[in-house]
């Protein structure tokens, strides 16, 4: 199986801004640009786009295709109560066990990054089935280290030191192995 793997674009939010599952607007200065580069990276014969169901990521699904199907497993990290608020007025203790553990505590008391990549892992199993499909996946930093986790066996806790800028895509080739799938940074 083929998927593209798309980061949204630039999202209209001030820097230092916690906004996982924070249903904001893109950036309209950057948009146009950003779509651009992103139709360059994709092939022209992809099956099905899936979606987000977040306004950033649909907004650029519906440019993108036609047909969309959004998936809430696609959705990003939920962040509770640290949601839409300023990452230097969370209480220090707690953000620094959750910065310590992410992988296992909920941020916020809502989410942690383990039953976000069980909802990834779902979505890859469920998608496995149509093996000759070209898929692209329009979704959000978490996820794409979640996917790219899942697809090469890393462990969860290394997958955040890569770097994904806004509008990147990603092809991944899934074999039946993880040693035997491929990954190309477009």
């Amino acid at each position: 199986m083929e998927i593209y793997l798309v980061r949204h674009t630039t999202p209209n939010v001030k820097k230092g801004i916690c906004y996982g599952q924070t249903d904001i607007d893109i950036n309209s200065y950057t948009f146009e640009s950003e779509l651009c580069e992103i139709k360059n990276k994709l092939p022209s014969d992809i099956d099905r786009f899936y979606c987000s169901p977040l306004m950033r990521c649909l907004k650029l699904a519906k440019k993108l295709a036609e047909k969309i199907q959004i998936d809430e497993r696609l959705i990003e990290l939920d962040f509770g109560s640290w949601e839409n608020k300023k990452w230097s007025e969370l209480d220090n203790h707690e953000l620094s066990n959750w910065m310590e553990n992410f992988v296992s505590i909920k941020a916020g008391g809502a989410e942690s990054y383990l039953d976000l990549h069980k909802r990834t892992c779902s979505f890859i199993e469920a998608q496995s089935k149509n093996c000759k499909q070209k898929i692209a996946v329009i979704t959000h930093a978490g996820n794409i280290r979640s996917f790219l986790s899942c697809i090469l066996g890393i462990k969860l806790e290394n997958s955040f030191r890569i770097q994904l800028n806004y509008a990147c895509v990603i092809r991944a080739e899934i074999n039946d192995k993880p040693i035997n799938n491929k990954l190309y940074l477009l």
